[in-house]
């Protein structure tokens, strides 16, 4: 059996409390396809497919796992194994939907399933209970908002490692280059640092550098240019890591080294405020407010942050309105950033870990525009 990166008793423990919060939130059970909840769940890995996997886990009793035959050998080779869970095995012409109604008590009455099971299953699934399913988000998310030590543990792991990556960057950006070709040598040096695959890369330089969601292109960087490197992924044990630098390169134009100072100070007003207690929309309003003071409030385009883990994006998310209140274990990013179309664009990105009377800084690379050596 392939190494699970944490013992199966935690993995029990994650179930057993998915169960507890599924009979509290009075659901009869939860379905969980494949994704980053059946990931945290059991340590099955992958992407849904038109042939049903699903981990059925009922308020009362054990949970059932539903897999096609020809993907038993990979899903009995993680938690599910090695916990010995029920597996209900299909082939090509049975009903798989027929197995996960069979792993639920007779006649459920709320069943809710989680949001990465696509509508393929999902209405098949509600025919054949003959009820209407809920998200299970609002339970799922309470398990994995909260980081234990061992999870804290691979988020340092995977910060540590894109901070080495930052550190050689000032290297591979020079004018002549193009964002392509500087993406590929980030992405190799995401995979040498430790990480199992690049999962993004963004390298937005001059103009580009003003859409948030910018990849890469063929642009040549000039010089003068300001450039936006956001890179993350996964390290073997799943965790990812997500953090973002501004670079310039040769002599940045006055005004803009002025604002991104100002970023800098937003940033930072945002880590200053995080501590058990206090709202994730407070957290955003204290960037926002810096930014705010200076004029550049329409700039700021997004989120202040996202929770990290499993997935890169996931709860609590730093938000205006979001009321959730921060507790100690949960990881999140904070990334305030200014944005001026045609023109340029900027961010900064740490991840964050809550701790008992503040928060762990997990990106420890300078912060302020960054000049490169190229």
């Amino acid at each position: 059996m392939s190494a699970l990166p944490f013992p199966p008793a935690v993995y029990a423990a994650r179930l057993g409390r998915a169960r507890l919060l599924a009979r509290d939130a009075g659901l009869d059970a939860i379905v969980v396809g494949p994704g980053p909840d059946l990931t945290y769940l059991v340590g099955v890995e992958g992407s849904t497919f038109e042939r049903l996997t699903a981990l059925v886990v009922p308020a009362a009793g054990d949970p059932t796992v539903v897999v096609p035959r020809m993907e038993l050998a990979k899903v009995r080779d993680t938690a599910v194994g090695a916990l010995g869970l029920a597996v209900a095995d299909w082939v090509d012409g049975e009903d798989p939907y027929e197995s996960v109604a069979a792993a639920l008590p007779v006649a459920p009455g709320r069943v809710a399933v989680s949001d990465a099971l696509p509508a393929l299953h999902v209405v098949p699934i509600g025919d054949r209970l003959g009820v209407r399913l809920e998200l299970a988000t609002p339970v799922l998310r309470e398990g994995r908002m909260v980081k234990d030590a061992a999870e804290v543990a691979e988020l340092r792991r995977a910060g540590a490692a894109i901070d080495a990556v930052h550190r050689l960057v000032p290297e591979l950006i020079r004018a002549g280059r193009t964002e392509r070709e500087v993406g590929a040598d980030i992405a190799a040096a995401m995979v040498e640092a430790g990480h199992r695959v690049a999962e993004f890369v963004i390298v937005a330089s001059g103009l580009n550098g003003a859409d948030p969601h910018h990849d890469v292109s063929d642009r040549v960087i000039e010089d003068g240019d300001l450039v936006v490197v956001d890179i993350g992924g996964p390290v073997p044990s799943g965790y990812n890591s997500d953090s973002t630098r501004t670079y310039v390169v040769g002599t940045p134009d006055p005004e803009a080294a002025r604002r991104i100072a100002v970023l800098e100070r937003a940033q930072q007003a945002a880590v200053d405020v995080v501590r058990p207690g206090v709202t994730a929309e407070s957290v955003d309003a204290a960037a926002r407010g810096v930014l705010a003071a200076e004029g550049l409030a329409e700039a700021f385009v997004h989120r202040t942050g996202h929770g990290i883990g499993v997935s890169v994006h996931e709860e609590p998310y730093i938000a205006p309105g979001s009321a959730v209140v921060l507790r100690e274990g949960m990881a999140f990013s904070i990334e305030p950033g200014i944005y001026f179309p045609g023109r340029w664009g900027a961010r900064i990105e740490d991840i964050v870990v809550v701790t008992a009377n503040g928060c762990e800084r997990l990106n420890v690379t300078p912060h302020g525009l960054t000049p490169t050596r190229g």
